[in-house]
């Protein structure tokens, strides 16, 4: 007795999968961009540090490009504004524009870090988040996600807050500049 789950009908999946391919292409479309988006929008974070630590745009990113994750790169960034800006007012919209970040980021990582459960006809019916969450008492391997409208108006909504992140982040380099310049 095995204890894999059941090889999928390949050929029947493939066979079926025209009649399902707008679902998927919409799905993976919304991901597609919620990558790009969340990609340039850390990048910008990279102007902060240059701020921060008073030094040049292409020395600015080959520090922040070096650490490895986004979390190292925020904690990074989040040190130095203690140490470096001086003005609580800026410090504490920096420190809020983090924890919006790091909010978007969390449904990033769900959907780039997970299994997609397909039906007989190659539609996606949920997501399995590929994290592990250990307690005291057990270890649990991700939770699973129906992929349905409400998950897409979900998807829909993060992208909005991307968007609107991107326009408060801009507006808000000027005055950590200037906090920085006093």
């Amino acid at each position: 007795m095995t204890k894999l789950p059941p090889t999928p009908d390949f050929a029947s999946i493939e066979a079926a999968a025209d009649t399902t391919s707008d679902q998927r292409t919409r799905f993976l479309a919304l991901i597609g961009t919620l990558n790009f988006s969340w990609s340039n929008n850390e990048s910008l974070f990279v102007y902060v540090l240059m701020l921060l630590l008073g030094i040049d745009q292409k020395s600015a990113a080959i520090v922040f490009f070096t650490l490895n994750t986004s979390r190292a790169r925020l904690d990074l960034i989040g040190r130095l504004s203690k140490t470096n800006l001086k003005d609580k007012q800026v410090r504490g919209e920096l420190r809020g524009l983090i924890r919006q970040f790091e909010r978007i980021t969390k449904t990033r990582n769900e959907l780039n870090h997970c299994m997609f459960v397909l039906d007989d006809h190659g539609a996606i019916t949920h997501t399995h988040s590929m994290r592990v969450t250990e307690t005291k008492e057990q270890v649990f391997l991700g939770r699973v996600r129906p992929v349905n409208a409400v998950r897409l108006a979900e998807l829909d909504t993060t992208l909005s807050k991307l968007k609107s992140f991107n326009r408060d982040f801009w507006a808000f380099l000027p005055r950590l500049e200037a906090a920085m310049a006093r």
